[in-house]
């Protein structure tokens, strides 16, 4: 079954800073979504949350992670947690990737989505991360937003939206 991408909206953050990205009027045609985030916080805070269609309620997630030395962990999120941002902490200049997948997305159900982190550093820290999560919500999604916990997104930081057709 062959699957296609087709890009529906880009966002690279201009300005010094910005407070969220955002995607809006996001079209019914397409059976999943895929997000590309390449990302970094002018804080030492990490990261960034979800809402879709302007909610951050009911999204549960399950995660298994490392950080460059010691035993990698994996715990449940109870919470919007989207992905990972490079920090003032990280090597200057230095932007983390995440790419998010997100099924059935105008389903009358609830939708999974799944996320592969990386952060960037030249230095024994970095951070590589899989979560696998839900939001409970029969909406179909038509926005996405991603925040950071903590402080904004910097200057650069760009996040493109894909819809996804498979025949």
């Amino acid at each position: 079954m062959p699957i296609t991408y087709e890009k529906i909206s880009s966002v690279i953050v201009s300005a010094s800073t910005a407070a969220s990205i955002q995607f809006t009027s996001i079209p019914g045609t397409f059976t999943d979504l895929a997000i590309k985030v390449s990302s970094r916080h002018d804080t030492s805070s990490t990261g960034f949350n979800f809402s879709f269609n302007g909610s951050t309620a009911n999204f549960s997630s399950s995660r298994f992670n490392g950080a460059g030395s010691g035993t990698p962990t994996a715990y449940l999120s109870a919470n919007n947690l989207g992905g990972f941002s490079n920090t003032t902490g990280e090597t200057a200049n230095t932007f983390s990737s995440n790419d998010i997948y997100i099924t059935n997305y105008t389903a009358s159900t609830s939708k999974e989505f799944l996320i592969d982190i990386a952060t960037e550093n030249n230095a024994t820290f970095a951070y590589l991360e899989l979560a696998a999560g839900i939001w409970a919500n029969n909406a179909a999604i038509t926005s996405i937003t991603m925040t950071p916990s903590a402080g904004n997104f910097v200057q650069n930081s760009t996040a493109t939206l894909y819809g996804i057709k498979k025949d």
